[in-house]
């Protein structure tokens, strides 16, 4: 009897230590999205959280956001040709610039809410996405090239001349 008991206080141990370092890579995670206030890729987020926690996993990570996203809390951010970044819901619509050289996603204020002459007379708008790309400060204050796609045309010659 004693075997039992003391085999149930050592699980019901490892069930609660489990349970608060969940609790804390839960907290620690949606922290993350608080402090950093924009859409955020799941490596983002590991990245990041891995700063407060090291030996976070990026399937910890992944697991927290899908329980944020069905709890409604977070929402996903689509991206043509990548994964969706999430933030947090409640914002309002708005529309998304994309950094070519960090590959943050910011937030932009306002919308073109009024799209006029741009839309056939016969089509009836029921929803639109905006994303803008291009180079956040900090990156346009270290570019060296304005031209992202030449600059990678110069570094293929190059490569191919060796």
């Amino acid at each position: 009897m004693r075997i039992i008991l003391a085999v149930q206080a050592l699980n019901a141990s490892k069930a609660a230590a489990k349970s608060r370092r969940d609790t804390r890579q839960s907290q620690i995670i949606s922290e993350v999205f608080e402090h950093y206030d924009r859409p955020l890729a799941a490596d983002e987020v590991l990245e990041l959280a891995q700063r407060r926690l090291t030996g976070l996993g990026i399937a910890t990570v992944y697991r927290r956001i899908k329980a944020l996203t069905d709890e409604g809390w977070l929402v996903p951010v689509e991206m043509p040709g990548a994964s969706p970044r999430y933030e947090i819901r409640g914002k309002g619509h708005h529309h998304h610039f994309h950094c070519l050289k960090c590959g943050r996603l910011l937030e932009l204020n306002g919308c073109l809410e009024r799209l006029g002459n741009l839309i056939p007379s016969n089509f009836r708008v029921i929803d639109h996405v905006v994303l803008v790309y291009g180079f956040c400060g900090e990156c346009e204050r270290g570019r060296t090239s304005r031209n992202p796609v030449a600059k990678r045309r110069s570094l293929g010659s190059r490569r191919s001349s060796r």
